[in-house]
């Protein structure tokens, strides 16, 4: 993974043509980037961001921005009473507890 202006990219290795490519997957716009060098790709991913957020600026569109932390989750009042019970259970908030069962699904 590559870190650049809070921006992430994940990068994977194109064997057959010898490169490597990547995208910035926290954006809802598609962002891309190659190289046949780390150095290469590195770059590369930098002036990806740059090109976006002046492509945004030049449009007068405000850039997606990484992901803030918050998250709206809607689920059935019977699934949302059992999940505010095991955290209870476990002496968690809901939101503690529900982070923790994500983390471990990752």
């Amino acid at each position: 993974m590559l870190q650049y202006k809070g921006y992430t990219g994940q990068v994977e290795f194109d064997d057959e043509a010898g490169l490597f490519h990547g995208e910035v997957v926290d954006l809802r716009d598609v962002v891309t980037f190659q190289g046949t060098s780390v150095e290469e790709l590195e770059e590369a991913f930098r002036d990806s961001v740059d090109d976006y957020l002046e492509f945004c600026e030049e449009r007068g569109e405000e850039p997606d921005r990484p992901f803030s932390g918050r998250l709206m989750l809607r689920v059935s009042p019977q699934l949302h009473r059992q999940a505010y019970t095991r955290a209870r259970q476990e002496g968690k908030s809901l939101n503690q507890w529900i982070s923790e069962r994500l983390e471990q699904a990752g």
